[in-house]
């Protein structure tokens, strides 16, 4: 009589008070766990197919998404239900192994409540994901090295002399600029001639009579 009561009747009566959603998911959860090796095969066999359409379906998402793709959290996974829903119906379209079940599920019960389905599809999405970073960061390394900004003309037609001065058994160098001056070249002025130089007579040279001899 007890054991038909433990094994019959409590069974039936931890139904009736327990949450119908919980049961519902732990039934789904159970039957996805069943077929998860089956989705794995699907996965395997159409990865080159779906890297491109599913690249594109998580560019598109939200950064909440991401975040979620990249570190699945129960939390996160409750708090982003309704976007993890949408992201999940996208992924269905496309064919994506497993996310008709989970989408199912998921629309009787929430995907909140089937966290163990809902992470094995999006742990299927982070393979691509993390290909496509890796990829990036490689062809950043790649990038050449931008150019040096131009040498202005001033710059280059400046040069440095480098002098020593020594002053009280001390030696100080100073660096300085050498300054390009351009020198104009000199200006000669001609004086025009007057009147006064052209006319005017040339001086007259007065000479000294010559020294008579001296007498016997």
């Amino acid at each position: 009589m007890v054991n038909y009561w433990k094994s019959k009747v409590l069974p039936k009566i931890k139904k009736v008070f327990e949450n119908p959603k919980k049961v519902a998911a732990a039934e789904a959860c159970k039957a996805f766990d069943e077929a998860k090796e089956q989705y794995s095969k699907e996965f395997e066999d159409k990865k080159t197919e779906l890297e491109p359409k599913v690249i594109e379906i998580y560019g598109a998402s939200s950064t909440e998404i991401k975040s979620l793709v990249k570190e699945p959290k129960d939390a996160a996974l409750k708090k982003h239900s309704v976007a993890v829903g949408k992201f999940l119906d996208e992924l269905a379209k496309i064919e994506f192994p497993g996310t008709k079940a989970v989408c199912e599920a998921g629309t009787k019960v929430g995907v909140g409540y089937i966290p163990g389905p809902v992470f094995f599809v999006l742990e299927k999405v982070s393979t691509f994901i993390v290909v496509e970073e890796k990829e990036d960061e490689k062809k950043e390394e790649a990038a050449p090295a931008p150019a040096p900004p131009p040498v202005e003309a001033a710059e280059e037609n400046a040069t440095t002399t480098t002098t020593t001065e020594e002053s009280c058994g001390t030696s100080t160098t100073v660096v300085k600029e050498k300054e390009i001056v351009v020198e104009a070249p000199p200006v000669v002025v001609v004086p025009e001639p007057t009147a006064c130089t052209t006319d005017a007579e040339p001086p007259k040279v007065e000479v000294a009579p010559p020294a008579e001899p001296p007498k016997p």
